[in-house]
């Protein structure tokens, strides 16, 4: 009798003990790679009002780079996921492109308006529309999804219809599934992660609003009257306006957002990287730094905050 519970203590004790390794391991690991690309793609947040879904909160701004993701209305419960595995992207499959339901007053009043919709029903003549994003559409981040199981991330974006100029707003949402090789995503190579999905959502630099501005600047210089003391004051405003760079599309970083995020035990690099790819506006006088430092601000974000700022 002895010896049967000595065995079952021994068997118990053994399996708690290989288990509980691999759940811290695994954790934190799941946790981290979260947080780091969630602090890189801040998601939008949406909302309702009586016209339908509503951004109540923008997200980072980013621009399609691929053809082939399939939108479908906000209402929709389920989507239609794009795969990328090998700098491929496949289109979801014809079973999914059919009605999905849900789509009834947003579908119905907008496939006219949107270019590239399509109109599909089923057999239950339930209809619903879809339609492929393009090549340089803006989308906001919806939510991440990180499976280390099966070595994928699925993505999630919404259109961003005040960059795409889409009126009325139809707030369609898309996914696409990240597909890495094995072991991949458990090494938590950030910035790799990150450089393969900007081969599908890259951030968005804010080229469109550069090239409008340039060429309202070029409509303003054939309209004014010819002469040359003008054209020589004009001369160094156009080149000053050509040498400043587009500022970055998406939320503003604050100094109370550096601190969340060393408090979140981001990487320094990581941080550093989202200052530069992000708009700014940093309180960098002595008090603020002295606070930054007192925190735990890491002596190169600080100096990144200052070169930003």
């Amino acid at each position: 009798m002895r010896c049967k519970i000595a065995t079952t203590v021994a068997v118990v004790c053994f399996v708690l003990t290989a288990s509980i390794p691999w759940s811290v391991a695994a954790g934190p690991q799941t946790a981290s790679l979260q947080e780091q690309l969630q602090a890189q793609y801040k998601s939008v947040k949406m909302g309702s009002d009586s016209n339908g879904p509503t951004v109540l909160e923008e997200g980072t701004v980013l621009a399609i780079q691929k053809g082939g993701i399939l939108g479908v209305p906000y209402s929709n419960p389920k989507g239609c996921p794009a795969k990328y595995e090998n700098a491929n992207l496949k289109p979801p499959s014809g079973w999914c492109t059919q009605s999905r339901g849900g789509g009834g007053k947003i579908g119905g009043f907008l496939k006219n308006k949107i270019p590239g919709s399509s109109n599909v029903s089923d057999s239950k003549t339930s209809t619903s529309d879809t339609r492929y994003f393009k090549k340089g559409e803006k989308v906001y981040p919806s939510n991440i999804a990180i499976d280390l199981k099966n070595e994928k991330i699925a993505f999630g974006v919404v259109a961003c219809d005040t960059c795409n100029k889409t009126d009325p707003p139809t707030y369609y949402k898309a996914e696409v599934d990240f597909q890495f090789p094995s072991g991949f995503l458990e090494k938590g190579d950030v910035s790799k992660i990150e450089d393969t999905i900007a081969e599908v959502f890259q951030l968005d630099s804010g080229g469109d609003a550069q090239q409008s501005q340039e060429q309202q600047q070029g409509g303003q210089d054939q309209q004014a009257p010819a002469g040359q003391g003008q054209d020589q004051a004009q001369a160094p405003a156009a080149a000053s306006a050509a040498a400043a760079p587009a500022a970055p599309a998406g939320p503003t970083l604050s100094n109370d957002d550096i601190l969340k995020l060393v408090k979140a035990k981001l990487p320094e690099s990581v941080i550093i990287k989202k200052i530069a790819n992000s708009n700014c506006a940093f309180d960098t006088d002595p008090d603020a730094l002295i606070k930054l430092k007192q925190a735990g601000v890491s002596e190169g974000v600080i100096n990144a905050m200052v070169d930003k700022k």
